[in-house]
């Protein structure tokens, strides 16, 4: 936990700044962000106002945070001796993704550095068959599930669940959809062997819609939960966020609410966890995944909520005092921008203001391609129906779908 050192009494030390009680130099924390992706963009940002330091890690110069953040360092995160180097100097490490070998982060932990979350935590997000054993332990509802060891055992896992269709997983590696297989049949389900690792087999879920619950927790264990929102998926990757979820009952809100606060303090999570969630036809919650880390769920805070995730993230990895989770408008709406056949965005800019002032555009300065999340959009108001209308307008006139 960071401290603060003690202020000289009034009228000591030398100039105006030290006589009204103020230290003669101020040193702000240095955050370490592990990945250059748009949720450390993001991240950077939110730290800006707080005059915190950022250091970054990134693939590549052209990746999204590295192209606004000042002190970057291009190496590769699986290297241990690169970590160990790119720590010097940090206060604290934190992620923008989860794939950051586990033993590296024991090792950084080793040396002294403040890795949050921290590797006892993070193994949870990072393999799904390690998520599924811990949460059976703490009695978290899950869709029934066991690791399969070859298409012929994922056939006889289907038996025992009720017949195929069933859900099969990588249990590390996969996101936005990939390393998911939906399995129809003993034949489908090769595919996920082939890479070599085990493979999680889940039943699928009769659901009405995917939830995310969203919380932020301290190293002291200060924690702040935001509304439960929808997340509406398309081809596997999130497309639409709508907070709070509407026609959600309060009681299966704070339920979700609860839970995401369990597992947080059960799992020991620093910063933000997003807890991705079924809403079943007879009116029960399931664990789907977690994520630990600023979550495209959570997008929407940005601009609908009194403290983003991103801000509550990086008050949370130095154990600062969290912000207010509560909303601003009755309705917020997210809608990721992906590309499409029309590279140049930018040109795009001009209708989507003009049409709607209030509408906040986020680009991650990445290339367009197609299908590729290259940004995103908030809209919020009073009423739904045209929150929704507004948001989907703007993200399908930018990618060239809506042409007026």
């Amino acid at each position: 936990m960071l401290t603060t050192r003690p202020r000289p009494r009034s009228g000591t030390g030398d100039g105006p700044r030290a006589a009204a009680g103020y230290p003669k130099r101020v040193t702000f924390p240095v955050v370490g962000m592990v990945g250059g992706g748009q949720l450390a963009r993001m991240t950077h940002e939110a730290g800006i106002p707080l005059g915190i330091k950022f250091k970054l890690l990134s693939d590549s110069p052209q990746d999204s945070a590295a192209q606004v953040v000042s002190d970057v360092v291009i190496g590769d995160y699986r290297d241990l001796d690169t970590l160990r180097e790119f720590a010097r100097g940090c206060d604290v490490i934190t992620f923008d993704h989860e794939h950051v070998p586990t033993e590296h982060l024991r090792a950084l932990e080793a040396d002294g550095i403040p890795v949050r979350p921290g590797p006892d935590a993070l193994v949870h997000a990072q393999d799904k068959g390690v998520m599924r054993a811990r949460l059976d332990e703490i009695g978290a509802p899950s869709p029934r599930h066991r690791i399969v060891a070859d298409p012929a055992d994922a056939a006889a896992f289907a038996a025992e669940t009720g017949g195929f269709p069933i859900i099969l997983k990588t249990v590390r590696g996969g996101y936005d959809g990939k390393g998911v297989w939906f399995v129809r049949s003993e034949d489908e389900a090769r595919d996920p062997f082939l890479a070599g690792v085990p493979v999680l087999a889940e039943e699928k879920v009769d659901y009405v819609r995917e939830l995310a619950a969203s919380i932020v927790r301290s190293p002291h264990g200060q924690a702040v939960a935001y509304p439960v929102v929808e997340s509406r998926q398309v081809d596997g990757v999130c497309d639409t966020v709508i907070a709070p979820a509407p026609g959600l009952s309060a009681d299966l809100a704070g339920q979700a609410q609860e839970l995401a606060l369990r597992i947080a303090k059960e799992l020991d999570v620093v910063g933000h966890l997003a807890v991705e969630l079924f809403e079943t036809r007879d009116g029960r919650i399931l664990v789907n995944e977690l994520a630990m880390r600023p979550h495209n769920s959570g997008h929407w805070t940005q601009d609908g909520a009194v403290t983003s995730q991103f801000a509550n993230h990086v008050r949370a990895v130095l154990d600062l005092p969290l912000g207010d989770p509560r909303p601003r408008a009755p309705w917020t709406v997210m809608c990721n921008v992906l590309g499409g056949d029309y590279p140049d965005m930018y040109q795009a800019y001009l209708h989507c203001m003009a049409r709607d002032p209030q509408l906040k555009i986020h680009m991650y300065g990445k290339d367009v391609k197609p299908g590729r999340k290259v940004g995103h959009v908030n809209t919020y108001g009073d009423d739904l129906d045209d929150v929704l209308d507004r948001a989907r307008h703007a993200a399908g006139y930018l990618r060239g779908t809506i042409v007026e």
